[in-house]
């Protein structure tokens, strides 16, 4: 992940960024917590308390873990590998085309960072006509 200045990160930026990508659907997950979903597909959707995510000190389950889908493996690993970035991954996702990141560890991170990720996931998530249409409006390349 290249580090960018700015504005750091914050927890209504995550919200922001997804409701802010084309055809976006909210849908609550089985503790009311929101799903962000695009063709019926989840992106980001933050996580219900589980075994495999927790402090290592105290035992806790962590109460703030958001996942962001990526795009490949290898997108994977880079974000989870990268030290600056505070993103990671526990062995119930090996396999799992996602990232973790805990809420309270967003402001690691720069809004610009965060928005790559949400937009990330929504293009990983994407039906290929919806992706080439946003890819197109930014002015970015299709292939």
């Amino acid at each position: 992940m290249a580090r960018r200045t700015g504005r750091r990160a914050r927890l209504e930026d995550v919200h922001e960024l997804a409701l802010g990508m084309p055809h976006v659907t909210v849908v609550c997950g089985s503790a009311d917590n929101p799903v962000y979903q695009v063709g019926g597909k989840s992106f980001v959707y933050f996580r219900n308390p589980r075994p495999d995510a927790f402090d290592p000190e105290t035992g806790e389950r962590y109460e703030d873990v958001i996942i962001f889908w990526v795009p490949t493996e290898e997108d994977k690993e880079a974000l989870i590998q990268d030290p600056a970035s505070p993103c990671f991954t526990t062995p119930h996702f090996d396999g799992h085309p996602s990232v973790l990141l805990r809420a309270k560890d967003l402001g690691k991170m720069s809004r610009e960072e965060l928005a790559e990720i949400v937009q990330d996931a929504w293009l990983s998530r994407a039906s290929p006509t919806r992706a080439r249409a946003w890819l197109r409006a930014q002015g970015l390349p299709t292939d």
